[in-house]
């Protein structure tokens, strides 16, 4: 689950990790308001679910209220990566001396925590992760014995060099590292992590968290009610947001073949064979984890609604669920939804006879090798888009 950059500040703010005040606005008036309040210049940013806003036109500095206000007016009637900007963020300029970045996220292969920082913040991150990684320092951190403090500071000392910028930092860590356990976190990330002029007037640097991405896991969501609320609507495609109410596993693709098949190690594996044969799967679709015909109904409701769809491909290998319960499924789905798209069905498993017997009884084949229905597929999706 992701969340926008203010929501991520909030909860930077309740840690105790510095960040800097902000108002988040939808309308160009309510942008002048606020940096009229804010007496300063300010950055007006986008708050949308995707990276890259700045290089998008989605960031902006604006010296007046009336320059708040154009600007607000400006990136408003932005999409970014196709997401429409409906509101943003006013907060104040800083003047940036320098720019590090700091993240904790899951290191899969070695099972624990992965703190990275790196001197060379900002927008080219990625760049700089592809084409010198050598300048991203990376600490381990285990998830239950927690953080090595000696080793923490001798890599922070890599960074950020002085003790009193050290001292800072590692304050900040450990306050990260407590956001991610607490909240059940995949990724915290503050880019940039800025060293500036000491806003309260003092002769020491500070640094700041100018930026936040806070994500979730979504299987832990349920622990905490305080993070389902800030969950927003548009980091869910329409299909996804159906998905979901109707309790089925589902993520949204570019393709255009349907997929809908039981089990999630199964349907990777289905969406990569589609590829191997030269088609491009439209969705990963999860209808397992038990008998129910509803479940297919609603899945083949959800794959039929989406435009890009040319054909679809049902992969059921049946365990706990049956075959004949699927099938079933598809022939209910038939009555009350029209299917004018190719479908391609296999079935092998429990019940796998009956529910072969099914389907041929309204018509309907079955196959019971994956590569026969796979080419089937992809070649009736091809003559259709032709």
């Amino acid at each position: 689950m992701n969340i926008h950059e203010y929501q991520g500040k909030e909860v930077f703010k309740e840690y105790g990790i510095p960040v800097n005040d902000q108002e988040i606005v939808s309308t160009p008036e309510a942008a002048r308001a606020a940096a009229q309040r804010m007496g300063t210049t300010v950055v007006v940013k986008a708050q949308v679910l995707v990276g890259g806003r700045g290089k998008a036109g989605g960031v902006k500095l604006a010296k007046t209220p009336e320059e708040a206000e154009a600007r607000a007016k400006e990136i408003l009637a932005l999409t970014i990566k196709g997401i429409p900007v409906e509101k943003v963020m006013i907060t104040p300029a800083s003047e940036i001396l320098r720019e590090y970045y700091m993240s904790i996220t899951v290191n899969r292969n070695d099972k624990n925590l992965l703190l990275m920082m790196s001197k060379a913040g900002g927008v080219d991150i990625e760049d700089l992760a592809v084409n010198r990684p050598e300048e991203i320092i990376r600490f381990p951190i285990h998830p239950t014995d927690g953080i090595d403090d000696n080793g923490l500071t001798r890599c922070l000392t890599e960074v950020f060099e002085t003790p009193s910028l050290v001292e800072q930092a590692k304050e900040v860590v450990e306050k990260l590292y407590k956001i991610f356990q607490e909240k059940d976190c995949s990724l915290v990330e503050i880019n940039p992590y800025a060293l500036c002029p000491n806003p309260n007037g003092g002769d020491e640097n500070v640094l700041m968290a100018l930026d936040a991405k806070v994500n979730f896991d979504d299987n832990a969501v349920f622990k905490h009610t305080e993070v389902e609320e800030m969950r927003n609507p548009e980091e869910l495609s329409a299909d996804e947001t159906a998905a979901k109410a109707a309790g089925l596993s589902f993520v949204s693709m570019d393709g255009y073949i349907g997929c809908m098949v039981n089990g999630a190690g199964l349907a990777m594996a289905t969406m990569d064979i589609i590829k191997l044969y030269g088609g491009d799967p439209a969705n990963f679709l999860d209808v397992g984890g038990s008998s129910n015909p509803q479940k297919v109904v609603d899945a083949l409701k959800i794959i039929t609604g989406n435009p890009k769809v040319k054909a679809i491909l049902i992969n059921i290998f049946g365990g706990i669920t049956r075959c004949d319960d699927i099938a079933n499924g598809i022939l209910e789905a038939m009555k009350q939804i029209s299917i004018d798209l190719p479908m391609v069905i296999r079935l092998i498993g429990t019940n796998d006879e009956e529910g072969i017997a099914i389907l041929k009884g309204a018509g309907l084949e079955s196959f019971s090798a994956l590569g026969d229905a796979v080419e089937k597929v992809v070649d009736a999706a091809k003559a259709a888009s032709a």
